[in-house]
């Protein structure tokens, strides 16, 4: 189906265009509707078209290394995807699949190579859209983050492990130190001042039962957050090995993918010039 030019003035790497140009580029595109939870492409096909989206919803996964589905975007009317693919001509890395019923702009990499023909400056202005793609991809590189593993740490506590947080934080604390300390004077100082009334009289075997009572429960609870911080420090080691290959596979895939872009941008920027 024809594309009407109109489709293309909403498309990011096409908004340099002047009309003529995108007259010649729309006479030369398809204009493609998928259905709810149609496949537009897997992992694995040719990589010689590539999609802009202009209406419904569209979603791009891949598969990592432990066989999840991980969500790579979600194309907004006029992004476009399946593009790096496409100018690489190298299989494509992802899948996408459209959520709902789906408009796309399909566009192969001679509908690009006939515009260049027709149109060359038009080449520049491809360049100065694509340049941003990669500079996003870079900063995307650069401010990768990862969930913070404390956050995970404390929506997994349950009420007893944070009581028992928070008594042994107490129990080794200044406060709880000079406050024994303070309870204990007291105590015995009330004790030997009242003499025979006291009512534990000294060698204070009540208050020596209390304390005997104190330790064997506070040990435990001791333990039981020791265990806790253990725990902790093993769920921290998990997540940022989890992260540090997840982010070392995704670097060296985005990598890949920014060279394939930058030699073909020097390809068409070599063709501009020639031409």
């Amino acid at each position: 189906m024809a594309c009407n030019p109109e489709y293309l003035n909403g498309v990011p790497l096409f908004s340099l265009l002047d009309p003529e140009e995108t007259a010649v580029l729309a006479a030369q595109v398809d204009l493609k509707t998928f259905a709810p939870r149609q496949r537009i492409y897997k992992r694995g096909d040719a990589g010689g078209l590539g999609y802009v989206l202009v209406s419904g919803s569209v979603e791009v996964t891949t598969i990592d290394e432990d066989n999840q589905s991980v969500l790579v975007d979600t194309p907004a009317p006029g992004e476009f995807f399946g593009f790096a693919s496409m100018f690489g001509e190298t299989a494509h890395h992802t899948d996408a699949m459209a959520l709902t019923e789906s408009v796309c702009i399909e566009i192969d990499r001679g509908d690009i190579t006939t515009l260049l023909h027709t149109r060359p400056h038009a080449g520049l202005d491809l360049i100065t859209v694509l340049s941003r793609q990669i500079h996003a991809a870079q900063e995307l590189v650069r401010v990768r983050a990862a969930r913070n593993p404390n956050e995970v740490i404390e929506e997994e506590a349950s009420f007893g492990e944070r009581i028992a947080d928070r008594v042994a934080q107490f129990g080794g604390s200044w406060s709880f130190i000079i406050t024994f300390f303070a309870i204990l004077v007291g105590y015995t100082s009330v004790n030997v001042f009242l003499g025979p009334r006291a009512w534990d009289v000294y060698p204070f075997i009540l208050l020596n039962l209390f304390l005997s009572m104190l330790a064997a429960i506070q040990a435990p609870v001791i333990m039981m957050s020791q265990n806790r911080q253990d725990k902790k420090d093993r769920l921290r080691g998990e997540l940022d090995y989890d992260v540090n290959r997840r982010a070392e596979a995704e670097i060296k895939d985005l990598a890949q993918k920014v060279k394939h872009l930058t030699d073909k941008v020097a390809d068409v920027e070599e063709f501009v010039k020639k031409v």
